[in-house]
């Protein structure tokens, strides 16, 4: 801890992120932390035992996102393991520009979390060791199959233009898992597991806005995410 804090200082930023989260507007002042060129921003997602930390450089090099919901689970990344030995830490969410971190309910408070985050990133970065290793492949959550209907085509269109890039923001990610007898079943990484307000979001968002474009969407369930 002391030599975190010997080459870090956290400073207070003016930036304000402006969200909608259930229908109310809501603020958030990010917090950033500087140390050997890198600038590490964090928000506070949806998701009380989530926070985003933007690193401000490239997480990954492809479009697409990686959830570790395991340590097991993190074999393939370096960082991602990393992450995991500290006391508390029970997810890990890799997107293109950001990493979110999940902890236990009933763990220490992120106050006291932050800084072996903090430090745990920044020295990975420094390491120049690979975010992934050779064999991982990048969660694709709407990849057009060949045996998909027309249907199903239309679903996975609307959850890259319309409504995973809004989850994103939120600090997590939606899978699409399958459509069976008019229900769509989708995953939810990152954030999204384990959001109280996630069921809110899956009927009164995501559900609706289904139904809208689709009349042959039924209904809308979260399912386990089984990669």
């Amino acid at each position: 801890m002391k030599r975190f804090l010997t080459r870090s200082s956290v400073v207070n930023t003016s930036l304000l992120r402006h969200s909608i989260q259930n229908g109310a507007t809501v603020w958030q002042n990010p917090h950033m932390l500087q140390s050997r060129g890198m600038f590490i921003q964090t928000q506070t997602t949806p998701n009380p035992n989530s926070l985003k930390f933007i690193p401000g450089i490239q997480i990954l090099d492809h479009i697409g996102t990686y959830d570790f919901a395991t340590l097991e689970s993190a074999r393939i990344s370096p960082l991602a393991r990393q992450l995991f030995r500290i006391e508390g830490v029970t997810r890990v969410f890799f997107a293109p520009d950001f990493i979110s971190v999940t902890k236990d309910d009933n763990e220490q408070p992120w106050n006291t979390m932050k800084p072996d985050i903090f430090a745990c990133i920044m020295d990975f970065f420094s390491s120049n060791q690979p975010i992934l290793l050779d064999e991982a492949t990048l969660s694709s959550t709407s990849s057009i199959n060949e045996d998909d209907d027309e249907t199903t085509i239309m679903i996975k269109e609307l959850l890259d233009t319309r409504i995973r890039p809004t989850v994103m923001e939120d600090g997590g990610d939606i899978r699409f898992v399958a459509f069976e007898d008019g229900i769509v079943k989708l995953a939810l990484q990152g954030s999204c597991s384990g959001c109280p307000s996630s069921s809110v979001t899956l009927k009164n968002g995501i559900e609706n806005m289904m139904q809208f474009y689709i009349p042959e969407v039924l209904s809308v369930e979260a399912v386990d995410d089984e990669i």
